[in-house]
Order: C-alpha cells, then sequence, then structure tokens
C-alpha cells in the first residue's frame, strides 16, 4: 500500500497489525519477504504488532484480510471509533466479501497469489482516494 500512494503521489499512513498476540515482535514470513523484494520492496524490517484500540480512531480504514478477522476487528472496536472496518478486497471490483488466502501452510506460489491480491486492492484503494 504505502508503494501504490508513493508512485500515486499520496502521502497516507499505513500500518499492519493482528488481531492476535502470537506472532507480537516477530518478523514476517521468509516466503512473504522473498515475494516482496521480488517486487522491489523491503518489508525484512518489520515487526508484528496486535491491533491497539487507538488505532480505530488514528486511521481513516481498517482494513482485514479475512472475513474472520473482519468479525473479531468488529468485537474489539472501541465504541468510540472513528475508523470504516473491510475487507481489503472489498474495494477490488468482484471481489466483495473474499477473503485474501492465507499462504502459511501452502507453497511459495501462493505468497505470490497474495501478492497479486493485496496488489490489486492497494491500487483500488489508491484509485478510491485520488477519486478516479
Amino acid at each position: 500500500m504505502r508503494d501504490a500512494a508513493a508512485r500515486a503521489g499520496l502521502e497516507i499512513m499505513v500500518d499492519s497489525a493482528g488481531t492476535g498476540e502470537w506472532h507480537v515482535g516477530h518478523p514476517p514470513d521468509e516466503r512473504a519477504v522473498a515475494v516482496a523484494a521480488r517486487h522491489g520492496i523491503d518489508i525484512s524490517s518489520y515487526k508484528a504488532r496486535q491491533v491497539r484500540g487507538e488505532d480505530f480512531r488514528s486511521f481513516d480504514h481498517i482494513l482485514a484480510l479475512d472475513p474472520q478477522n473482519l468479525r473479531d476487528l468488529r468485537k474489539i472496536a472501541p465504541s468510540d471509533t472513528s475508523a470504516r472496518l473491510a475487507l481489503l478486497l472489498d474495494h477490488v471490483p468482484g471481489r466483495m466479501g473474499e477473503g485474501v488466502s492465507d499462504p502459511y501452510y501452502q507453497d511459495d506460489i501462493a505468497f505470490e497469489l497474495v501478492w497479486r491480491d493485496v496488489s490489486v486492492a492497494a491500487e483500488a484503494l489508491v484509485a478510491v482516494m485520488r477519486g478516479d
């Protein structure tokens, strides 16, 4: 998303967080790092963090990768949330309601497919933000 926004000349704040605590402080999966690197983006220094209450007031959009995480976000959202919650792929024409597949227990190709899905969604979000 950062890359898509920068290429479009948009200055936005982007962050990533999980609904669970099990990966907090850990780096991305090596296969995700490799896919990002093949696309010219270095994510090797990223560290996982858990969604915090202030995220729901600091961000305009909080996007879940799958329906279960969207349900979890809705449960933990404070009553004064200003963020709009949605699935990431809801912003891609024809993909409303779909989740991004979890590649963790799959092969390297699955990580490339996730990259494709997330990239298409990032471009669609940038278009919305630009008013295209």
